[in-house]
């Protein structure tokens, strides 16, 4: 289970409120697609010189150290994994040559390292490559958030090397040879590719990070390369310029059309949307709510369903948050269509689920994982008074005063006071005082359990619906809302154990943790599940993004007619 340090909650949360200020920078109702123009592979004659506007810049370029979507999606890039995600969502091999030799208990991994795979400097990349980044990761001293988050429970003695001190090399990652893994883990976990794809499991040149010392990863010339890139004209600073190149010595270069791109720091989507316009700028960052209906039917405005999920979090210290019809009455009392439509009007939709929709499948029908679930708590005014009424009644009193705490920018206070209208409207007695804080006292008061009511929201971290149903354990690192439940915390455990290598039971047991912790425990308000825009040039072939890690890939696009 996780168990997340304040660093990692600050860095996790972060990219969820800030980058969606409650939605503000969500798509349209057009359909999404992975790829804008044409499908061709692009004109010989065409410069394969890509521009793009990027929403902040390079925060961090040591793998171990990254937490935030701009430096995942720019390793995605200029550096490789075991695994990659296509532009299908889905989980194929890039250093790996070919699929690994896996154990019939599912906790033994044994890789061979591409004999092509070479960095920038001309070494073989080897396995012990990733051995020392996974060590170097776990060593409480490199300040680490995302490695021992995403490590531990997972790999065999992550923990105690992280917590317990113990020798590095008792970590279940082992050279057998130059070009041979071996992963051994604590137990088997059904979404080991996706997480080989994310960039905290990329491979670091042992020799290469020691001779640069503190001075590693902290410009262009103090890294090495493995991807489809190479960075240039990155000083470490944290705005302007910065471009890749096409790396020739990659494993798989020729199949990488563009020679250059060229990323420009802009600070707000009406910049980007005018670079665009005036041709300065083939890729722009995500729309504000205020431009996506603008592009409304626009061919180049790329838009897609993001697995992201908002919620109202009840802090059940509260007594009255305790009572589970107050709860239910505040979660079916909320007209959600009427926020996304009126307030965001983004493409953003309603959530009535913890898990989002067009996320993950079946492992064996294909379907998705809402479709068994469906709706849960939803608006329903007359229902919500019944329940209201029980709930006082159950309490002994005839009006409750409620904090709801938000946050500090114009969008987040707009839908926060929607979100007021709307529960004191419909629920005789209960007045709601709005708290609009800067995010860093949010995240204090977060930890600190000081609120009654709060909008909050999700990203995935990997292909699995237990990135979503974890959240939510006893004690869990992110629960800060004190729910507890005994029989959620059971099918957790046996999703994770039990049925840890029967996937479709597995997968029933995590929706019925789902019903458990929404239709019968009340224990969150689902709120929104958001959705992306940005414009693409018709020139651009193959835009390729990603549900969870890195957000873009760039190798596969070309540029042509």
């Amino acid at each position: 289970m996780r168990k997340f340090s304040f660093l990692l909650v600050l860095t996790l949360v972060a990219s969820i409120f800030l980058a969606a200020c409650y939605g503000g920078d969500s798509g349209s109702d057009d359909a999404g697609s992975d790829d804008a123009g044409s499908d061709d592979a692009g004109s010989d004659s065409a410069a394969q010189e890509l521009r793009v506007m990027e929403s902040s810049a390079i925060p961090v370029m040591d793998t171990i150290m990254a937490s935030d979507t701009v430096s995942f999606t720019t390793m995605n890039n200029v550096m490789e994994g075991l695994y990659r995600v296509n532009a299908n969502q889905e989980e194929v091999p890039a250093l790996s040559d070919g699929e690994p030799e896996v154990s019939e208990d599912g906790k033994v991994y044994t890789f061979t390292i591409r004999e092509d795979a070479v960095w920038s400097n001309g070494d073989p990349v080897t396995a012990n490559d990733f051995v020392y980044a996974w060590q170097r990761a776990l060593n409480p001293d490199s300040g680490s958030s995302y490695g021992p988050y995403l490590m531990e429970g997972k790999i065999a003695g992550a923990s105690e090397v992280f917590n317990d001190g113990a020798d590095p090399s008792t970590l279940g990652a082992k050279a057998i040879d130059e070009k041979t893994l071996e992963v051994t883990l604590e137990k088997p976990v059904a979404y080991f590719k996706s997480l080989m794809a994310f960039p905290t499991f990329f491979p670091q040149n042992q020799a290469f990070v020691e001779e640069q010392g503190e001075d590693y990863a902290t410009s262009a010339d103090t890294i090495l390369y493995n991807g489809p890139f190479v960075l240039e004209n990155w000083d470490g600073s944290t705005d302007g310029e910065w471009v890749y190149a096409k790396n020739e010595d990659y494993w798989d270069a020729e199949n990488v059309a563009l020679d250059k791109v060229t990323f420009n720091e802009v600070k707000d989507s009406q910049t980007a949307v005018n670079a665009y316009e005036s041709g300065e700028a083939d890729i722009t960052t995500k729309l504000s709510s205020e431009l996506v209906p603008q592009y409304e039917g626009d061919e180049n405005m790329v838009s897609w369903l993001e697995p992201t999920v908002f919620w109202i979090k009840m802090n059940q210290t509260n007594e009255a948050l305790q009572n589970e019809n107050i709860r239910r009455a505040l979660a079916m009392a909320i007209d959600k269509q009427s926020l996304t439509d009126n307030i965001f009007n983004n493409g953003s939709i309603p959530a009535n689920y913890a898990v989002p929709k067009e996320f993950v499948q079946h492992p064996e029908t294909g379907a998705d994982f809402r479709e068994a679930n469906g709706d849960m708590l939803t608006y329903n005014v007359e229902e919500a008074q019944k329940f209201w009424q029980q709930g006082l009644e159950e309490l002994g009193v005839d009006s409750l005063e409620l904090r709801y705490l938000g946050g500090d920018s114009e969008a987040a206070k707009t839908s926060d006071e929607f979100i007021k209208d709307q529960l004191e409207t419909n629920l005789e007695g209960l007045t709601i005082t709005l708290e609009s804080v800067p995010f860093s006292v949010r995240l204090e008061r977060d930890t600190s359990l000081d609120y009654d009511l709060q909008m909050a929201g999700w990203g995935p971290d990997y292909l699995d619906p237990i990135s979503f149903s974890d959240l939510w354990i006893t004690d869990g690192g992110n629960n800060h809302m004190a729910y507890s439940s005994e029989e959620y915390d059971r099918l957790l455990e046996e999703a994770q154990t039990t049925y840890a290598n029967d996937p479709v039971k597995r997968w029933e047991t995590l929706q019925e943790a789902e019903r458990v912790l929404l239709e019968e425990d009340a224990a969150i308000i689902p709120i929104y599940q958001r959705q992306s825009n940005i414009l693409v040039n018709e020139n651009v072939n193959d835009f390729t993004y990603h549900f969870v890690g890195p957000e873009y890939s760039f190798y596969p696009i070309s540029m042509g007619e």
